[in-house]
């Protein structure tokens, strides 16, 4: 299945990345509701011994509020959901929740950290999509022969784990031998932009620190705030948070007193998927963001921002038309 055909209800070609601790239903209703595709982690439904299973809850919220809103509109459905999957072999919580997710037929899965074939084969069995995210060329290689459907290019400036590459190189190395679905990450938050992924060769971008600043995000507001007053001179890119590269925003490192220009470096060996977070307790107020938020002004409900995007992309469209 094209990624493009379960995708052709979109207003305008995003979707929104999973946010690690941010995402939650609300959110990804928000997102899907106003046209663009919403998404999670599987991880942020956190569980606790003895309660109902929350990825369960929220997989039942987000499918019942789509179903009530497409039966209510259906000439203007809403836009389908995405969960996301570490599938780094120390997330113990992988086999069980990529069952629950197959049995609420997640219509799109998206895979971090390797790529397992057996995640991907669930995932068509309940006609399921698989995008996959990767920072290079060799690592789309392994995710398309794994069986991954489509790919996200993270290239340099993306939030969270990011690569190091131009989305130039990046989006046209992997055009050079893939046609299926390629979504682009890194530095994308204003409609100029996400055309642009287009013209170089991505179907989709894949929109993540722009929607850190809204109302329904699972967000400090400080951290809300915080975004709205940097711009890329306040990103920093290392390792020692997790044990993998990213970006981060400066003004919260220096406020658990580090200095952000004398940072020590890490290694893999930090991350933990087993209880549902890669950050060690001390790290949990260091914030990470993509370079592009200089466009992002004042928190607001995700429907304004999209709908920011909307007129920003249509005007992007109608300049290069004359």
């Amino acid at each position: 299945m094209s990624l493009l055909e379960p995708l052709n209800q979109l207003k305008i070609p995003i979707v929104g990345s999973p946010l690690f601790i941010i995402s939650n239903p609300d959110l990804v209703l928000a997102q899907c509701l106003n046209g663009v595709v919403g998404s999670f982690p599987a991880l942020n439904a956190r569980e606790e011994e003895g309660e109902p299973n929350m990825l369960e809850i929220w997989l039942k919220k987000i499918t019942e509020g789509l179903d009530k809103y497409n039966q209510k509109n259906p000439d203007n459905p809403a836009a389908p959901f995405a969960v996301n999957h570490i599938v780094h072999r120390s997330n113990v919580r992988l086999e069980k929740d990529i069952d629950i997710c197959a049995k609420w037929n997640v219509p799109i899965w998206i895979t971090s950290l390797g790529a397992r074939p057996e995640v991907n084969e669930v995932a068509h069995q309940v006609n399921g999509i698989v995008l996959h995210d990767v920072i290079n060329n060799f690592f789309a290689k392994k995710a398309i022969d794994k069986g991954a459907d489509g790919l996200v290019a993270v290239a340099a400036g993306a939030g969270g784990h990011a690569g190091t590459l131009s989305p130039f190189a990046l989006i046209q190395e992997i055009r050079e031998w893939f046609e299926g679905p390629l979504l682009l990450s890194g530095s994308i938050s204003n409609g100029g932009a996400v055309l642009a992924a287009q013209a170089m060769g991505a179907d989709l971008a894949y929109i993540g620190s722009a929607f850190i600043a809204t109302e329904e995000a699972n967000a400090d507001i400080k951290y809300k705030e915080m975004i709205t007053n940097s711009s890329s001179e306040d990103i920093i890119y290392t390792n020692l948070f997790t044990g993998v590269h990213g970006n981060y925003l400066k003004p919260s490192i220096t406020a658990q007193g580090l200095d952000p220009a004398n940072l020590e470096t890490s290694d893999a060996s930090n991350m933990n998927f087993s209880r549902g977070t890669s950050k060690p307790k001390t790290w949990k107020d260091i914030w990470s963001s993509g370079q592009g938020i200089s466009s992002i002004k004042n928190v607001a409900p995700a429907k304004v921002l999209i709908d920011r995007l909307k007129s920003e992309y249509k005007d992007a469209k109608n300049k290069l038309s004359k």
